[in-house]
């Protein structure tokens, strides 16, 4: 593969392109008829005969709920998975991809919504180890440096290409996977929900970047569930939904009703209204709590709380201010350097994740794919390990497969998720949201004393966020607590009782939620505290 020198020479010689100016509105890539199954999935196609194209000069978003196939239609242009039937044109010659080398070589490039690059590294390290040139005597990070500051200037996608990736925030990171991919100078540009992690200032400016790169003829694919995205963004809309082709829209020519009748047959999704706070006894305490963070820089610098039976206590702020090592702390993947864990009366700081579980303390993590699941197990493994070696998964330590298979055929139904086969398919194959959905159901059957969720929405389409957010007010009036740490300001004001804000390892303050404001907690995230006193 040749190497990007500078911002004109890579030309991706394969791609046929000729050296031959795009013309703006021209065919790009082509779809047609695509259809994809996977070994055990129930009774339909992933893609059932799907078409699509984008052109130079334009946004085409792609939109769908969870499971619609939006996904697995961009790893078939991307060259990660090969389509069942249908073909593939790139400027109107039949292709056949083997390898995202293969789709790359003809110009088509893909930021996937799970963190791709090395975290022990540097962005530009991970570059380098892409090049035809890299060897373990010979490392260009001074070229692939120069070229990436270019890349970031061009684009202002701002990120420190030395700074090792597990340094960088949610945002950066996010930013540093496109910058991995422009890099080689694609034609097309495939970004699968790359606003999910992002806070709305972030968004605002990726879209100026996007935009900037279909000003200069690329054509740019951007895959989400979230209507007010395409809207405000794209210049074209194809929905999807249970893995077919509902039509293609000009934005410019569709509304939000439409695209959401489209997208999931209605035209308002049930709204979720916060009921009046009836509390009972303390279940969580948190005194004075300080935890390490990497190489022994204390993240957490002395935080204090409580929630009590009944109560969803939020906690708002920016990634990277010690949200991660607080829920960690909390439940036991962490140890605490001082202060107290009191869970319904008992200290419980510096316990083992599976004697918190005992307790009725359940754990929504912030990284689905690594810490939530196990992708290589099938979908009944992933439901039962939380409970296996208890009654009623297993009886007198023999699981009961059985029990299993019908508790597990109740969670599919009651959480709405698109599952493979129980013990046949493995999990991986499912799409992020039906993930994370498995994890919620795994989590919550059993209406836990304590959930602790980190960022528990992250990635679900508009029916199974207000699912999720009907079963968090289900599980509060059952009298269960709840610690929603959440970037989503929205989904923070719409839930919780109480919100903290966390800024450089410190709570700025705790609001009641009825007299908070939007521009009050935006204050609090950016270190400023408020001039009323906090709760």
């Amino acid at each position: 593969m040749e190497r990007a020198g500078d911002n004109e020479s890579f030309r991706l010689g394969s791609s046929g392109m000729g050296g031959q100016k795009p013309r703006k509105g021209e065919i790009l890539l082509k779809a047609e008829n695509i259809v994809k199954g996977f070994p055990g999935i129930w009774e339909h196609l992933v893609l059932d005969h799907v078409n699509f194209d984008v052109r130079t000069g334009e946004i085409h978003a792609l939109l769908g709920e969870n499971g619609a196939g939006k996904t697995v239609l961009a790893n078939i242009l991307s060259g990660f998975y090969l389509a069942t039937s249908g073909q593939i044109y790139v400027r109107g010659k039949p292709v056949k991809f083997k390898s995202p080398k293969d789709a790359l070589e003809h110009g088509i490039a893909m930021v996937h919504q799970e963190f791709t690059l090395v975290p022990t590294l540097s962005l530009a390290e991970n570059v380098a180890l892409g090049l035809k040139e890299y060897s373990p005597f010979k490392f260009p990070l001074n070229e692939v440096e120069k070229r990436l500051i270019e890349l970031m200037n061009r684009y202002n996608l701002k990120v420190d290409p030395r700074v090792k990736i597990e340094d960088l925030s949610a945002g950066e990171r996010q930013r540093a996977e496109i910058l991995k991919v422009l890099y080689w100078n694609p034609d097309i540009l495939i970004l699968d929900e790359p606003t999910s992690m992002l806070t709305p200032y972030e968004v605002k400016e990726l879209f100026k970047a996007l935009r900037t790169m279909a000003d200069e003829n690329k054509g740019v694919v951007f895959i989400t569930h979230r209507i007010e995205e395409v809207l405000s963004i794209a210049d074209r809309v194809t929905v999807l939904r249970l893995g077919k082709h509902v039509g293609t829209k000009y934005v410019s020519e569709t509304n939000k009703d439409e695209l959401l009748r489209m997208m999931i047959g209605t035209v308002e999704p049930v709204k979720t209204v916060r009921r009046e706070l009836k509390v009972g006894r303390t279940i969580l305490e948190v005194i004075d709590l300080h935890v390490e963070g990497r190489e022994g820089v204390e993240a957490v610098k002395g935080v204090s709380f409580t929630i009590r039976e009944g109560e969803i206590f939020g906690i708002a702020g920016v990634a990277g201010n010690g949200q991660s090592e607080l829920v960690e702390a909390l439940t036991g993947l962490r140890k605490v350097k001082s202060g107290k864990i009191i869970v319904l009366g008992k200290d419980v700081t510096n316990k083992s994740p599976r004697e918190l579980a005992k307790l009725g303390i359940r754990h929504i993590p912030e990284d689905r794919r690594a810490m939530g699941v196990a992708e290589s197990m099938s979908f009944g493994e992933n439901i039962m390990m939380r409970d296996y070696i208890s009654s009623p998964f297993s009886k007198k330590g023999i699981v009961d497969y059985g029990f299993i298979t019908k508790h597990a055929k109740e969670l599919i139904r009651k959480f709405e998720i698109l599952a493979p086969d129980i013990w046949n398919t493995e999990v991986r194959i499912l799409s992020g949201g039906n993930i994370q959905r498995l994890i919620l159901a795994r989590e919550l059957w059993v209406d836990p004393k304590l959930v602790i969720a980190y960022h528990p929405t992250y990635g679900l389409d508009l029916k199974a966020l207000t699912h999720t957010h009907k079963i968090f007010l289900e599980l509060k009036e059952k009298g269960s607590g709840i610690l929603l740490v959440s970037e989503d300001l929205e989904e923070i004001m719409t839930l919780c009782d109480r919100i903290a804000v966390m800024f450089d390892g410190k709570f700025m303050g705790i609001i009641d939620s009825s007299e908070a404001t939007l521009t009050e907690i935006g204050m609090m995230m950016a270190g400023i505290k408020p001039e009323k006193k906090a709760i």
